[in-house]
């Protein structure tokens, strides 16, 4: 099939390299321009450069417009695919190809519509993450199923991991789609979407621990915001500190949210939950941080015994 590519950053590359390696023709790929935004670093393998390396024609734009349409429409394809365009597709575009708009989106839909849903899912103790491809409608993330594929989510992984994870189910998942599709036998399925979550995009408010939170979700915050990702950080006597790796404690802590505490394994054990004064809940253990010059510590050397809080 003749196919126009929308997409960004690393999953958009992705998409590009699997129908390179396929026996579809790319006839434009659309992506953005370089961006200095923390989160648009990260995952920034390049969409313009790999279509520039196999002679693909590139249009670089922020949003679709009058021209843009307009050279989709002479183009001609059978289908647009996307993964990872940042802003709205107007009817015009997406409904444009005979076959629509293939969308590519990184959670399980009709859960985490929206905006870094890996990292939401982790947060929020999901079991599993995927990948789903659908038809592009009006609404954001909601048009009909036609693939999805998953992977676990386990008691260790982090978002990185998991990310790339989900990247890897690209090239499975949309080949096999596109094949169906082109022969006629996809099956769409629509979404319960009484059944949708929506996430906004997150900022670095988002990645501040809040020590009321349970420990064992302050763990999964701190798995969600590996590195390269911002990582979830707090305060301690007016330095900033970055928690690279934390456990939920053997023992179980009471007092007030965000003590430094005492000794446990391998960390510092901060006392952890709103209602940690009734004295049931685990606490969190900082086991490495990293403070603003760079420098990675141990838990246990940077707290040598308890005292003050967190905030």
């Amino acid at each position: 099939m003749r196919i126009v590519t929308f997409g960004y950053q690393t999953w958009g590359h992705r998409t590009l390299r699997s129908l390179i390696d396929s026996s579809h023709d790319v006839v434009l790929a659309v992506t953005h321009p370089p961006s200095e935004h923390a989160y648009e670093m990260i995952w920034s393998d390049s969409v313009e450069e790999l279509a520039r390396e196999h002679g693909i024609p590139v249009h670089l734009a922020q949003r679709p417009d009058n021209e843009l349409i307009d050279r989709v429409k002479q183009l001609e394809p059978d289908i647009i695919v996307a993964n990872n365009w940042r802003t709205w597709l107007p009817r015009e575009l997406f409904d444009l190809p005979r076959h629509g708009t293939l969308n590519l989106h990184d959670s399980l839909l009709p859960k985490f519509t929206g905006f870094s849903p890996v990292i939401w899912a982790v947060i929020s103790g999901q079991s599993e993450v995927g990948l789903t491809a659908h038809r592009m409608d009006d609404g954001l993330d909601t048009g009909d199923i036609v693939l999805q594929r998953s992977v676990p989510i386990t008691p260790t992984s982090t978002a990185t991991e998991l990310v790339q994870a989900t990247i890897d189910l690209i090239p499975g998942v949309l080949i096999d789609a596109l094949d169906q599709i082109e022969a006629g036998t996809a099956v769409w399925t629509p979404q319960r979407l009484e059944d949708r979550t929506f996430f906004h995009k997150r900022s670095e408010i988002d990645s501040q621990i809040d020590w009321n939170w349970p420990a064992d979700q302050i763990e999964r915050l701190v798995r969600a915001q590996s590195d390269p990702y911002p990582n979830a950080y707090t305060h301690f006597r007016g330095r900033r500190l970055r928690i690279t790796k934390a456990s939920v404690s053997e023992c179980v802590y009471g007092g007030t949210p965000g003590r430094v505490f005492i000794h446990e394994g391998d960390g510092m054990v901060i006392v952890a939950g709103a209602d940690a004064h009734l004295g049931r809940n685990r606490g969190v253990v900082i086991e490495r941080l990293r403070t603003d010059d760079g420098v990675e510590h141990a838990g246990k050397e940077f707290f040598p015994q308890g005292g003050g809080y967190l905030g």
